[in-house]
């Protein structure tokens, strides 16, 4: 009784699976009915479990003859819908393809269009994929539209012992894509920002991932592209906008350098948090996950080359090979902190370790961050620098010092391991006054 749809591309039947006979309990002498889905190109044939199991002859009796008794009408019936569901399945999905085909098919029409199901799949996904960071940022942004919708249940509550007894308050476990609209992210924008004080950069965040939940969504067929809500292009009026942020310049000045590199720290905590920062600033800004994972393999003789750990696994094209030139002060923080083993597959610092799993990993280099920004702050704020400053700051000021000393938007970028100068332009800060002032000077001096 093989059905097929999409134009002969799917072929859906239900059969007997007789290959391995049942031989305990109830269960005894018969075999697993599966839901056979098969394609021609290319040649795929996947049986798919469920929940019903026969004897050779009750399976012909129920399922392969025209008129089956009455008592077997209702199993037919059930049998029937399996069928029809997954042949229903597979029209909506063009080109076909067997992940999303399973994905759809055992899931409950109501997890389908529940946002925060989406939100779950695509974080399982990265942390599949051992991208933790972005995984971790798609669950802030799913943690922030949960704390928004009790927000508002509470906020339009009237009793009196929510308010008095937080651990009461509603846990929101559902979020359909029908209930977001214009003003519903309107609405969010303006929470996230008047009453938690969040800066717009951080709404983008959040909002650009749930962006790509509705993007995900649309293109999996469990939502309409109707329900989309952002704005595609100037031409549509009556879409969100994501708001942009302001670009922070995280860079520090000449002066605010050298006041830094000078400072003495109080703890040994600030020390080693002081040099690994102008490690960083002296490494072409390396971040410090490439600085955990670097190996004594990657020093070759006055330099370093390495590919940063961001894109190597995620761009398409070949990644882009850094040369950092090791200036006296790199080589000594190499000596004072590097490991005594120089095997050349042997981590250059212990903040990491080879037989570590990758999410241990990904917790170390967090932590290690954490560590180098407190400390550094607490010296930053005491020598009268911002108490903004972090990790960030020493790749930012990096790439503004060496504009500022006349290199070229493109060596930067090179340095930088940029693959968009736009990227590289974002980092810049831009001139002092003192220098826009000479450079006007020089300008009159014909």
């Amino acid at each position: 009784m093989e059905k097929d749809n999409i134009e002969k591309e799917v072929y859906i039947s239900i059969v007997l699976d007789t290959r391995r006979e049942k031989s305990k309990g109830k269960s005894k002498g018969k075999y697993p009915v599966k839901l056979r889905v098969y394609t021609s190109t290319p040649r795929i044939q996947i049986l798919y479990p469920t929940k019903f199991e026969f004897t050779k002859s009750e399976f012909k009796s129920i399922w392969e003859t025209t008129k089956p008794r009455d008592e077997y009408k209702e199993i037919r019936k059930d049998m029937r819908a399996v069928e029809d569901k997954a042949e229903e399945t597979a029209k909506k999905i063009k080109p076909f393809n067997f992940d999303q085909f399973e994905k759809i098919l055992y899931r409950n029409k109501e997890a389908g269009n529940n946002v925060f199901y989406h939100y779950d799949l695509i974080i399982k996904g990265l942390e599949y994929n051992n991208k933790f960071g972005t995984a971790s940022n798609y669950d802030l942004s799913k943690k922030s539209l949960i704390a928004f919708l009790e927000y508002e249940k509470n906020e339009h509550s009237d009793k009196l012992e929510k308010i008095e007894q937080p651990e009461k308050l509603e846990k929101a476990e559902k979020l359909l894509f029908s209930e977001i609209s214009v003003k519903w992210l309107t609405n969010y924008e303006n929470y996230m920002i008047d009453t938690k004080g969040k800066s717009e950069t951080t709404v983008s965040m959040y909002l650009r991932a749930l962006r790509t939940v509705f993007n995900t969504a649309i293109s999996d067929k469990s939502i309409d592209a109707e329900m989309y809500p952002f704005r595609r292009n100037e031409q549509e009026k009556n879409k969100y906008i994501i708001p942009t942020g302001k670009a922070v310049k995280k860079a520090l000045d000449k002066d605010q350098l050298k006041k830094l590199f000078k400072a003495k720290p109080m703890t040994p905590e600030q020390v080693k948090a002081k040099d690994f920062w102008f490690f960083s600033y002296s490494c072409n800004g390396m971040n410090i996950k490439d600085i955990a994972l670097l190996k004594y393999e990657n020093l070759k003789n006055d330099t370093i080359e390495f590919y940063r750990a961001k894109t190597k696994r995620t761009t398409k094209q070949t990644p882009n090979k850094i040369t950092v030139s090791l200036t006296a002060f790199a080589k000594s923080i190499i000596k004072k902190y590097g490991n005594k083993d120089i095997q050349p597959k042997q981590y250059i610092f212990n903040i990491v370790e080879d037989s570590q799993s990758e999410i241990i990993k990904f917790n170390r280099i967090k932590n290690f961050t954490k560590f180098i920004n407190q400390n550094l702050k607490k010296l930053a704020i005491k020598e009268g620098i911002t108490g903004d400053i972090s990790t960030y700051w020493a790749r930012h000021s990096m790439a503004t010092q060496a504009i500022r000393n006349g290199a070229s938007m493109e060596f930067v970028s090179e340095a930088l391991g940029h693959n968009n100068m736009k990227t590289t332009q974002g980092y810049f800060a831009g001139f002092e006054a003192k220098d826009k002032k000479k450079l006007m000077e020089k300008l009159m001096k014909f």
